[in-house]
Formats: C-alpha cells, sequence, structure tokens
C-alpha cells in the first residue's frame, strides 16, 4: 500500500507537533520551512488535521496549532484512515471500476487480506511510540 502525499504530511506535522513542548504554539510557516512543503499544503493539512481532532489551532498574531490530544492517543493507523480518500489499492476496490474478471477472480480478497494487516499493524502504534527519539528528531531542524 502507498499513502498520499497528503497523508505523508500530516504524520509529518503530527510528528513536530509531538515533538514540541507541551503548551508551545507552532506556526504553519514553522511547518513549511522545517519540510520544505508550501505554506499552503500544510494549510490544507492543519485543517484537516484540526477538523478530525488532532490538533487545536489558534488565530491572530500569537497564534499557532498544537496537538489536541496526548501523543499516546493518537493511533497511526487512525491517522492514515482519516487522512485517505480512499483504500482503492486496485481498480476493482473502487465501486465504479470495471474489470472483466471480478466475479471469479481470488486477487481481490488477498489485497483485501494484505490491506487490513497493513492498517492493522499502524493500529499497534501511537504518535508517541515513533516520537520517543524526540530529541534526535529535534536535532534534524536545528532546534533540539
Amino acid at each position: 500500500m502507498r499513502v498520499t502525499k497528503f497523508t505523508d504530511y500530516a504524520l509529518r506535522v503530527l510528528i513536530y507537533l509531538a515533538c514540541t513542548p507541551r503548551g508551545e504554539l507552532t506556526t504553519v510557516s514553522q511547518l513549511a520551512a522545517a519540510y520544505s512543503i508550501s505554506v499552503h499544503h500544510v494549510r490544507v493539512v492543519v485543517h484537516k488535521l484540526g477538523q478530525a481532532g488532532y490538533i487545536n489551532s489558534t488565530q491572530g498574531k500569537s497564534g499557532g496549532i498544537e496537538l489536541a490530544r496526548d501523543p499516546t492517543e493518537i493511533l497511526i493507523g487512525e491517522v492514515i484512515r482519516d487522512t485517505e480518500k480512499d483504500f482503492f489499492i486496485v481498480e476493482c476496490f473502487n465501486p465504479q471500476g470495471s474489470c472483466t474478471i471480478v466475479k471469479a477472480c481470488k486477487l481481490k480478497s488477498i489485497l483485501g487480506d494484505a490491506l487490513n494487516a497493513f492498517i492493522e499493524t499502524l493500529d499497534q502504534y501511537t504518535l508517541a511510540d515513533i516520537t520517543d527519539n524526540r530529541h534526535a528528531i529535534l536535532q534534524q531542524f536545528d532546534v533540539a
């Protein structure tokens, strides 16, 4: 399975925020600079993460964003499910898709099992698990 850039960016935003000291706000500009991603893309991701309840944002000159939940409560699989538009890894997964052998093909069920295993594995890890090396991550941004 391959995740979209949107999901990749969402995970990066959450990682950065999890590494930021509690109570310290981060700006969209800081995130964009840290990852060399356009401010527009980061804004779209931040908006979606806010809607999904992962982050809180404060508007205004002294505003910014922070995690809304403890990193131990954020499952990586949950983030993937909330940020991916669909899981149509092959055409037959799409109800509007067409494949002439879909009624006899066993590939769809095998790929479905693999997809479920992928998500189930990600559900075993939290944001805290992937940021327990916080200082090493922050060193990559030269802000440790």
